[in-house]
């Protein structure tokens, strides 16, 4: 949390190659990111510059953030950075970090320490300062005894740390696990032992940034597996949701193992004008009813009532229909519980519910987008009921896509792209062009959150791999898992 407070309050971020690029989301929205990432050897920025820079940046008055992979003081070189700072009179604040011997192994399922096992446990780097005369490393003390010893940045080295660990006594039968992005979705994780994890990383070309775990604990993720055995793991997922209500689906995604890449398709602003709204809220007093069939509707008609001075309670006792229960749990926070909650969660399960109520000449307030359907206005119309349907806000296009998930369509990194409305799928083919659409989408599950969005789906060529039968995220998400659990 105090990470999170750092990273928001800084005018300067300088972030490195292992920070997961989450957390930037954090920052302002005018702060400076500077990458002084560091891959393999190949550095964007020596040292010496980050240390410079992180003094310039901070004497010209700024406040700023070092933003590292890990902990900053474990293999880190947050200290060299520190007394950089100390030199040139600037305070600074440490942020302790989850260094990635632990993380890592974590996620692995690998505890690094077990009483049935070893009670000690060594950090060491693979890779040592190149301008030393000599190693610091005591492989003897590393090598006799059941401690468990995790080494960083070694992956380049593994031929060489196994080899010396044998030739001081360890067991070339030891256990080794090789745990490659850990604790992310992209995490690898690779089994062997002291004698074979060497020719088993060149067979796989396991590559950095990865971290070795020397010890019997390694046996324990037999059992202990927890995080990369979850049924979407690595399966690469695309979102095209609006931006601002994606989240709650890629973190359920995500919660079951997807690597969630967001590509909103929909833009949801303020109608032209309120005034059609504006009005109906002025003759709330005299409607019976009144239709909520998203979020957004909840959303800009209270945001609505806010602006015209007013709050829940100049609904009166008009009664509240939700289309569903995301719908009727955005009404929660204001105070208000739906009366009605059709069972199926769409406009023809609104029709059937009210078919069953007399609504002869009841009026009807129904707060709209711009692109809704005419099946609610139309037949409750038939219906013997009053319906105004002002338009309460507007689904447009993004100006542009996310080059990120257009990059991870093109590679192949995705395996499954979902559609929660006909909008969505609507506005990705008009801002990609159809056949291109048919191309990047070829050998792509294609998830649809209900019969309308499937048919709009089908009319553009497209085949719906994945609908649910009942029109939720949740019902969607378990849908996907069924989907994928029948293929492996």
């Amino acid at each position: 949390m105090r990470g999170r407070e750092c990273i928001a309050a800084a005018q300067v971020i300088l972030y490195d190659y292992l920070a997961n690029p989450a957390l930037l989301g954090n920052a302002a929205p005018r702060a400076e990111l500077i990458y002084a990432g560091k891959i393999g050897g190949a550095h964007n920025h020596e040292q010496w510059q980050i240390n410079e820079l992180l003094v310039e940046k901070a004497l010209q008055g700024k406040v700023v953030a070092r933003l590292k992979g890990g902990d900053p003081f474990v293999f880190g070189r947050g200290g060299e950075e520190c007394e950089a700072l100390v030199a040139a009179g600037i305070p600074f604040e440490i942020v302790p970090g989850v260094t990635a011997g632990i993380g890592a192994a974590a996620y692995a399922g690998i505890p690094l320490t077990h009483r049935n096992f070893t009670t000690s446990v060594a950090f060491v780097t693979g890779h040592e300062n190149p301008g030393k005369e000599a190693s610091d490393m005591d492989w003897e003390r590393l090598s006799l005894g059941s401690g468990t010893v995790v080494f960083y940045m070694g992956i380049k080295n593994l031929p060489l740390i196994a080899q010396k660990m044998v030739d001081n006594g360890r067991a070339a039968e030891t256990p080794v696990a090789l745990v490659r992005w850990g604790t992310r979705t992209e995490q690898e994780v690779l089994i062997g032992t002291l004698g074979d994890i060497a020719d088993k990383a060149r067979q796989a070309s396991f590559k950095a940034p990865a971290i070795t775990i020397v010890g019997e604990v390694v046996n324990l993720r037999k059992k202990l597996r927890w995080f990369d055995n979850r049924p979407l793991f690595g399966t690469g997922i695309m979102v095209t949701r609006a931006a601002d209500q994606a989240g709650e689906f890629s973190r359920l995604l995500a919660s079951h193992g997807a690597t969630v890449h967001e590509c909103p398709t929909i833009q949801i602003i303020p109608p032209e004008t309120f005034s059609e709204l504006d009005r109906a809220i002025t003759e709330l007093p005299t409607f019976n009813w009144l239709i909520f069939t998203s979020y957004n509707a909840v959303k800009y008609f209270f945001c609505r009532l806010d602006e015209l001075g007013l709050d829940s309670r100049a609904i009166g006792r008009c009664r509240i229909c939700a289309v569903g229960p995301k719908t009727a749990a955005a009404l929660a926070p204001h105070g208000i519980k739906a009366d009605l909650v059709p069972e199926n969660y769409k406009a023809e399960g609104v029709v059937e519910a009210f078919s069953k109520l007399e609504i002869q000449g009841s009026r009807v307030l129904f707060p709209k987008a711009d692109r809704a359907r005419e099946v609610i206005p139309s037949e409750l119309l038939k219906m013997g009921a009053e319906v105004i349907a002002p338009i309460a806000y507007r689904n447009v296009v993004p100006e542009e896509l996310p080059t990120s998930a257009l990059e991870a369509l093109e590679a192949g990194h995705i395996q499954c792209i979902t559609f929660t409305s006909s909008s969505t799928i609507q506005n990705l083919a008009a801002m990609v062009g159809e056949n291109r659409l048919l191309k990047l989408l070829d050998g792509v599950a294609v998830a649809s959150i209900g019969p309308i969005t499937s048919k709009t789906c089908r009319e553009l060529g497209l085949t719906v791999d994945i609908e649910p039968a009942e029109y939720t995220l949740d019902a969607l998400t378990a849908a996907i898992i069924e989907y994928f659990a029948s293929r492996r």
